[in-house]
């Protein structure tokens, strides 16, 4: 499990609160049934509204995905293609057959499995390609409700303020009252913009990267089985993976 969402996110909050504390205020009075309710509520239908049901049915996945979620890098797996290459340069394509309940990685278990079956390499790569693309379309989906959940909060929050303020208007009368009841008002619009800077951007930011590390190991994968479908030499196959990767990982691998 990586750590870096609830330490950001709780963190977060958590300053937010400590500020209001070290300026002499009562967390309490942040804690209010109606603005909550009205932001964070209002914030989530909407944003289902501009998706589908079954967009809607994956949204609770996607969260526990973006706190609980973790990718191997990418150059994890280059020591065990290279050793897939190794094997099959000396005992041929058929003897990997015997390795794939030893692979973690079901992508690259589909793609040797598809080698072995000797599938010409040209539809190989298409079609793990067209994988590829269908889970971009999967990722970008569920960090759009996240994404759109960020842009809807703050308006949501103006919103309450303004009613709010016309509860304010309706009780003139009673001079006394207006303290409380305006900085309540206010209190729709701090958790409008808390919320989408401290949540719900960080979390399609958070759906996003993920997405972006399981494709790049995705793409490394069809190299990889394509390089040992050709039978090429498993050292060139790691200088080639190992060039695709970003320059810090490329600068570990090369000193390990």
């Amino acid at each position: 499990m990586d750590l870096a969402p609830a330490i950001g996110i709780a963190g977060g909050f958590a300053v937010v609160i400590a500020a209001n504390v070290l300026e002499g205020g009562n967390p309490s009075s942040l804690i209010l049934g109606p603005p909550l309710l009205l932001v964070f509520g209002t914030t989530i239908l909407v944003s289902i509204a501009g998706g589908t049901m079954s967009d809607a049915k994956n949204i609770v996945g996607s969260m526990v995905r973006a706190f609980t979620g973790k990718v191997e890098p990418a150059s994890a797996m280059i020591p065990e293609i290279v050793t897939l290459a190794e094997r099959a340069r000396r005992e041929g394509l058929l003897a990997l057959e015997e390795t794939l309940t030893t692979i973690d990685d079901p992508f690259l278990v589909k793609g040797v499995t598809m080698a072995i079956d000797g599938t010409d390499p040209e539809e190989l790569r298409d079609i793990l390609e067209a994988e590829v693309h269908a889970k971009r379309g999967e990722d970008r989906q569920a960090a759009k409700f996240f994404a759109d959940a960020g842009a809807y909060a703050p308006t949501i929050g103006i919103i309450g303020t303004v009613m709010g303020l016309v509860h304010v208007l309706e009780n003139l009368t009673t001079p006394d009252e207006l303290g409380p009841l305006i900085a309540g008002a206010f209190v729709a619009t701090l958790w409008g913009v808390t919320s989408a800077n401290v949540l719900w951007l960080p979390l399609s930011s958070r759906l996003k990267r993920l997405g972006q590390l399981e494709c790049d190991r995705m793409e490394l994968a069809i190299e990889g089985v394509a390089a040992i479908q050709a039978g090429s030499n498993p050292r060139i196959i790691a200088q080639k993976l190992t060039s695709l990767l970003p320059s810090r990982e490329r600068a570990e691998v090369e000193a390990a």
